[in-house]
């Protein structure tokens, strides 16, 4: 069994054979996969907690990014104790630990990182230009999301397309997050690549009184 066959059973979820292969071969989980990130990783962006856990017993020392991804808090804030300057470091594929954090929706973590100096406004370095305020409101986090508002998150920054937070939050139906935007200043102007607003990303989503409400403030 080698990392294929490894990569193949987390992106099926497949629990037991990730397991299994592990036992066989430990020094998979420290293997980068085709992705060129690790086993534990590709768990985390495959939204697969249970495996990524499991993994995370096999891997030899965590990075602070998987850490990040996957909730060790131990791990993390040992990571950023030893080696402070790290917080606004970047990963191989291009993220900060906080954006891992609010994408994963680990608010302890993400309160730690911004305490602990993590820019609120540095984007990811991998052609996306995602802000952790992009993940906090993909992951449909209001706490994460208040926090970074709180702590000076600029709400109309935009990630690639032309995506800015309200349209993210206008396409999910979430109002206390669309309020919560709203209340610290974001634009319901704002035009994604092709024109959209985030009322119309709420309309096509069925969201009809969410989008009127995005238009009457227009």
């Amino acid at each position: 069994m080698g990392i294929a066959q490894l990569e193949e059973q987390i992106e099926a979820g497949n629990l037991q054979a990730v397991k299994q292969i592990l036992v066989e071969n430990p020094k998979l989980a420290n293997t980068n996969t085709s992705h060129q990130i690790s086993p534990l990783l590709l768990a985390c962006y495959y939204k697969k907690q249970e495996i990524a856990d499991l993994i995370a017993e096999f891997t030899d020392n965590l990075t602070l990014f998987e850490a990040c991804a996957v909730g060790k808090f131990d791990a993390a804030t040992l990571a950023v104790f030893q080696n402070p300057e790290r917080v606004n470091e970047f990963s191989d594929d291009g993220f900060t630990p906080l954006g891992l954090a609010c994408y994963f929706g680990h608010e302890e973590l993400a309160r730690f990182l911004v305490l602990k100096g993590a820019d609120v406004n540095l984007a990811s370095k991998n052609g996306f230009n995602v802000f952790p305020i992009h993940s906090a409101v993909a992951a449909n986090n209001f706490n994460i999301t208040k926090m970074l508002l709180d702590a000076g998150a600029y709400p109309n920054v935009c990630q690639k397309a032309g995506l800015a937070p309200l349209h993210t939050a206008a396409q999910l139906g979430n109002i206390e997050l669309i309020i919560l935007l709203l209340e610290h200043g974001a634009e319901v102007s704002l035009r994604m690549e092709g024109g959209k607003l985030p009322a119309d990303l709420a309309a096509e989503k069925g969201f009809h009184e969410i989008a009127e409400i995005l238009r009457d403030d227009d």
